[in-house]
C-alpha cells in the first residue's frame, strides 16, 4: 500500500489539499497526501505548485510515480525543496488537468466508436490519439467525429468500480489495450465505466459526464504499419 494518500483517487476534481513532506531530495519532493497524478497509462503527470506557510510557491514541472506506488513531485530547476516535516499545501493546474480529464474520457468514448484492439494511445493537453488494430481498415474523420459528439451529448455519467484479479483474468475482453496491460497483484483492479457505453481497466482521472468533454473532432488519421491506424482527437470547444 502507498504510503502517500492519494487524493486524486479519492476525488479528481480536488484541485488542492494539505501536506506534510515525507521525502526531500534535490528537486524532488514526496509528500503524505497529494492531488498530484504521477505520469501513468497514456496520462501526463500534473502541474502545479507546492505552497508553504510563508506563501512560497515552488512550482511542480511534473509529477512521476515513486516507489510503492507513491508521487513525486519534480520540482521546476533551480528551486530548494522544502525539508521532511515542512507542512504545506499541494496545487494543481487545474485548467490544465481538467483538459487532461476531459480528453482521457474522450478517449474512452473513441475506443467505443471503434471497437478493435488499441495498441497505443497518449493523452495530451487539449488533444490525444488511439492506436488500433484496424488491417486494411477505410476510416472517416468526419463519420467518426459526428459519433464521438453523439456519445458526448447523452451526458451519460463516468463512475469506477474495482474486481478482482481473478475476475478481470476470467473477462479478458475488458482489456483494450494491446501494449499496457492493467496492474494486477494488489487484488483489485479499478475499472472506469462509461454509463452503457464503455467498461476498461484504468488509473486515470476523468470527468463525472461526458457532457462535460464538449466538442471534440478528429483531427488526423494516420496508418503506422501494416496494422495501426491511429485517430487523432482534439477539443474543439
Amino acid at each position: 500500500m502507498s504510503a502517500t494518500r492519494l487524493v486524486f483517487r479519492e476525488d479528481a476534481y480536488a484541485r488542492a489539499c494539505d501536506a506534510t513532506v515525507t521525502v526531500s531530495a534535490e528537486g524532488r519532493v514526496e509528500l503524505d497526501a497529494t492531488v498530484f497524478y504521477p505520469a501513468g497509462g497514456g496520462q501526463p503527470g500534473d502541474s502545479g505548485a507546492l505552497i508553504l506557510g510563508d506563501g512560497t510557491r515552488l512550482a511542480v514541472a511534473e509529477a512521476v510515480k515513486g516507489g510503492a506506488g507513491g508521487v513525486v513531485h519534480v520540482l521546476a530547476p533551480g528551486q530548494a525543496p522544502p525539508a521532511p516535516g515542512t507542512q504545506l499545501r499541494a496545487e494543481i493546474d487545474w485548467a490544465r488537468r481538467h483538459r487532461l480529464m476531459r480528453m482521457h474520457t474522450c478517449l474512452h468514448l473513441l475506443s467505443s466508436v471503434l471497437p478493435y484492439p488499441v495498441t497505443g494511445g497518449q493523452v495530451s493537453d487539449g488533444k490525444g490519439r488511439l492506436d488500433f488494430d484496424i488491417p486494411e481498415a477505410v476510416l472517416d474523420k468526419d463519420a467518426i467525429t459526428a459519433k464521438l459528439n453523439e456519445l458526448v451529448a447523452l451526458d451519460r455519467p463516468v463512475g469506477q468500480r474495482f474486481i478482482t484479479d481473478e475476475e478481470l483474468a476470467a473477462k479478458p475482453e475488458l482489456i483494450k489495450t494491446m501494449s499496457v496491460k492493467p496492474p494486477t497483484g494488489a487484488g483489485t483492479v479499478r475499472l472506469v465505466e462509461v454509463e452503457g457505453l464503455d467498461l476498461q481497466p484504468c488509473g486515470g482521472t476523468h470527468v463525472a459526464r461526458t457532457g462535460e468533454i464538449g466538442k471534440v473532432a478528429v483531427t488526423k488519421l494516420e496508418k503506422k504499419g501494416r496494422i495501426n491506424r491511429r485517430v487523432v482527437v482534439e477539443l474543439a470547444g
